[in-house]
């Protein structure tokens, strides 16, 4: 499923433009013309990312980010600031308001490409490994007592509970595809797949990819 993005802006011409670009990209786009339109779509379809000019009316980029930061599920939320502000203290601003970066216009739609894709894959990987840690510490065993006697810890099944995305990469191995094969079918760098196939790997408890495969076939891990 492609990774859903809100583009925020009160120009037309501004939305349509990253839209198509990152639609072609192979991303989902939803499109806000202001803040408060911005702040209603975040709450109803969670997006990954969030692209948003500064100057809006009602509602500004600066007002739109500061509400999404006391928001627990969006503290994490990569956000661009798109914007013709470019002064220093505007993007002082900016960024003490929680945004991730501060593209000035005009600018270049590689540029804004490469920006969203750096700041998702660490998204990504930043949310996989909190899954992980908080399953590790959901598992941990606990000593239990009858009478005076010690009754031994009985360890949890290991937990095969995957991230979305590596449940992409693992289904993707599984088909035989390489790093560059399954980055260019997500979306990531060769060296972010490798980082998902480590973790994998670990999760599993397997030493290689031909044992991660055959361990995910017979587990059933994948469709």
């Amino acid at each position: 499923m492609p990774l859903l993005i809100l583009i925020a802006d009160d120009d037309p011409g501004i939305r349509l433009a990253v839209k198509d670009y990152l639609e072609l990209a192979g991303y989902s786009v939803i499109t806000a013309q202001n803040g408060q339109e911005a702040l209603s779509l975040l709450e109803t379809y969670h997006p990954y990312l969030l692209v948003s000019d500064i100057k809006m009316p009602g509602k500004d980029g600066y007002d739109l980010v500061r509400q999404v930061r006391q928001r627990p599920e969006f503290r994490l939320l990569p956000v661009i600031f798109l914007t013709q502000r470019n002064t220093t203290e505007e993007r002082i601003i900016g960024y003490q308001a929680g945004c991730d970066v501060y593209l000035p216009k005009p600018f270049a739609m590689e540029e804004l490409g490469a920006v969203i894709r750096n700041l998702l894959e660490r998204s990504q990987m930043i949310q996989s490994e909190r899954q992980f840690s908080d399953r590790q510490s959901s598992h941990k065993p606990l000593q239990a007592r009858e009478g005076n006697e010690r009754v031994p810890c009985v360890e949890p099944p290991p937990s095969f509970k995957f991230t979305q995305r590596e449940e992409q990469v693992l289904s993707l191995l599984t088909k035989g595809h390489s790093n560059a094969e399954i980055g260019n079918e997500l979306h990531l760098s060769p060296r972010t797949v490798e980082k998902y196939v480590s973790s994998l790997l670990r999760k599993t408890e397997t030493s290689n990819r031909a044992e991660l495969v055959r361990f995910a076939l017979e587990h059933h891990l994948v469709d």
